[in-house]
Parts: C-alpha cells; structure tokens; sequence
C-alpha cells in the first residue's frame, strides 16, 4: 500500500492554503435568514452526515415538495421516509447530536452547508403533518442549526453536473443487485431483485 507523508497539524494546513477570503467568512449565519430561507425551500435533495461509535454515515434525503419543514430561524423538521430500515443515520444521532447537511439545488452551482445538532422524535403530532398518500413517517429528524452558509460553485462546475451532454448512461455501470451478486459469491438472486426494485419502491415510497 502507498503511503504519503501527512499535514499533521492546522499551522501547517494554514501555512499551505493561507487566510480565507473576506466572503467566504461573511457568508456564514448562526441560523435561517430570509435569503438562505429561499434557498433550502428550493431544494428537493441533501445528504445528511452524522457520526457515531460505528463511525461515520452520509446518506441521501430527496423528496419533491416535502423534503422539510422549516419551524423557525433556527429549527427545521425532516420527516424520516420509507428506506431499508438500517437506520444508520439515526442510530448516530441519538448517541451522538452533531449533524452535518449539504442542499443542492438541480440547475444551480450553489450549493448549501447547514451544520447543527439533531433529535429524533415520535411526536404524533408532527408526525402526522408529514402525511403523505396516507402515510406518516415513523420518526423526524429535528435540527437545530448552529451555523449555514453557501458552498463555492467550483466543485459543480467542475463536475458537470447538471449538464445533460456529461450525464452517465445507467447501463454503464452496475446495479445494485450487481453489487449484491458480487457481495454474496453469486448466492443472491441479484437478476429478480433489479427486475423487481422499480416496483416494489412504488409501493414503498412513502
């Protein structure tokens, strides 16, 4: 295995990259102003990363229309849909609170870094206002933000990422039951499982 001699400190990282532009401390809020207000409202995706003793999890959150709800300035709501049940993420945040976020928004290079704490609640109530094709979620992420701010656009324009030309075809790369085959030594029935995926989500979304 290659090895590389490492930066092991934040006077040698600082010594490397040197003082952050005015702007890219400016931007930073201790909670949702107005502006940023407008820009989570459009965004129907996020990941959200959390830590635990496991270690750590980054995992997708996408829902047109109903993604969150902003509470106030300083709190918003995340209904918790229908996945595999492995729960990685909330696992984590009832042992450990601290929450990372990042909003992208299809069509623009901005993207949004919110970073707070989190509970996990069962609260009827909310719940219920998170009720969708008569379903409610099982549980809701509440965050309380510490700090947000804008992200630079580079990474977006670099990666094409909203350009359709640069977009990979699906055939291209394996599927997921691809990746069980492999996993299991050829055991799982990976062929059944990707010819089923497609509807047994339709079933399950909410």
């Amino acid at each position: 295995m290659t090895t590389y001699a490492p930066v092991n400190t934040v006077e040698e990282l600082e010594a490397l990259y040197g003082v952050p532009g005015e702007a890219s401390l400016l931007k930073v809020a201790d909670r949702i102003t107005p502006q940023y207000r407008r820009f989570l409202e459009a965004s129907p995706f996020f990941t959200l990363a959390t830590a635990g003793p496991e270690g750590l999890d980054c995992s997708p959150r996408g829902e047109l229309g109903g993604l969150f709800r902003i509470l106030d300035e300083k709190t918003l709501a995340i209904p918790d849909r229908r996945g595999n049940n492995r729960i990685d993420s909330l696992r984590n945040i009832v042992r450990d609170p601290r929450v990372g976020l990042l909003f992208m928004i299809p069509g623009s290079v901005t993207t949004i870094r919110l970073n707070g704490t989190a509970i996990i609640s069962a609260d009827p109530d909310l719940l219920a206002s998170f009720e969708k094709d008569g379903k409610v979620p099982r549980s809701a992420v509440v965050v309380t933000v510490d700090e947000i701010y804008t992200q630079c656009g580079r990474a977006v324009l670099r990666a094409k990422l909203w350009d359709p030309a640069h977009h990979v075809d699906p055939a291209s790369v394996p599927t997921a039951g691809d990746i069980l085959d492999e996993q299991s030594n050829g055991t799982f029935d990976s062929r059944t499982y990707d010819e089923e995926w497609a509807g047994r989500a339709a079933k399950t979304m909410w």
